[in-house]
């Protein structure tokens, strides 16, 4: 069977919602698409993440401005993937939180990513002529930052690398509110085309150690309970450690990257295959995954070229 590149015939739209997840705390929360939110404070609005383009961010900022006219003063950067960032001129006066990690990555990649994903997921960067270049935060941190937001604390916190090398969550004890960002998704494929898969593993059982009562995730529904965070953090470990171990296991045997593709497609397919983006992550995760046996601590690099010469090879 012939796939599509990546997501380019996904044109189906969806319309993100905003959510209520707490007092001043808001989600806006699409189907599959990426998550964002935002916190209202007495004097100003803190947003996290900023979706891919300015067009979209300007939806973002209608939705904060059906509930308040305070004005943005910071934006959280979760972490460095284009279709999280690129919406960051929309939100005009700003400053841009993010790890030191995450701005590393925007040095180190920057104009490759953002080709890279414009292709694989055209839907996503509707408006993509107005980005005026790259995003790069003006706050940094290396391990965490916590901002006092009136009577309430954010805490920024990186907790060891997981989907890229800087990601990061913004965590309100006082209401149990986790904004995940990408190290966690609920029901929806994990993508780890740039992760550090056994790190990962291991940051999301930091990452269950926080009281969290409510979570936005990277992709998928809020989750509202105890339960549902816990069990959407241990359905991405349990994502992860199955590519793991299927690759390794097919490495071990002597498979080459296709060989080692066909062996996590047959494994993982009844497992996770309905979840969206499912097919679309895997070919990424696997070359990662190989990539890690093979010695290659850090991602290589994703070009457009690269991209097409993968999906030519696993799903041509």
């Amino acid at each position: 069977m012939t796939h599509s590149f990546a997501s380019a015939a996904d044109n189906a739209q969806q319309t993100p919602k905003l959510v209520e997840l707490a007092r001043g705390v808001y989600g806006f929360i699409s189907d599959f698409d990426p998550n964002c939110g935002f916190v209202v404070g007495p004097d100003y609005v803190v947003a996290i993440d900023t979706r891919a383009t300015p067009t979209l961010a300007r939806e973002m900022l209608a939705a904060i401005r059906s509930v308040t006219d305070k004005p943005v003063r910071y934006v959280f950067l979760s972490h460095y993937h284009a279709v999280r960032v690129m919406g960051a001129s929309a939100f005009d006066g700003a400053a841009l939180i993010a790890s030191q990690a995450t701005l590393d990555l925007i040095i180190e990649r920057g104009p490759d990513d953002f080709e890279s994903e414009v292709r694989r997921f055209p839907r996503l960067f509707r408006g993509v002529e107005e980005i005026p270049g790259l995003t790069r935060p003006d706050l940094v941190f290396d391990q965490g930052l916590t901002l006092r937001l009136g009577d309430r604390d954010l805490h920024f916190r990186h907790f060891g690398r997981g989907h890229t090398a800087g990601d990061s969550v913004c965590w309100l004890p006082d209401c149990g509110v986790l904004f995940a960002g990408d190290l966690v998704e609920n029901r929806c494929g994990v993508y780890a085309g740039d992760g550090y898969v056994a790190d990962w593993i291991d940051t999301l059982a930091r990452l269950r150690d926080l009281p969290a009562t409510t979570m936005v995730p990277g992709r998928g529904a809020a989750l509202r309970s105890r339960a549902a965070v816990v069990g959407a953090i241990e359905a991405t470990q349990g994502f992860l450690t199955t590519l793991r171990h299927v690759v390794a296991d097919a490495h071990a045997q002597g498979a080459d990257l296709k060989g080692c593709f066909q062996a996590a497609e047959q494994a993982m397919t009844p497992l996770f295959g309905d979840w969206p983006v499912f097919a679309h992550v895997l070919p990424f995760d696997v070359a990662r995954m190989l990539e890690q046996l093979q010695g290659g601590e850090h991602p290589t690099p994703w070009t457009a070229e690269r991209d097409q010469a993968l999906w030519a090879l696993l799903r041509g």
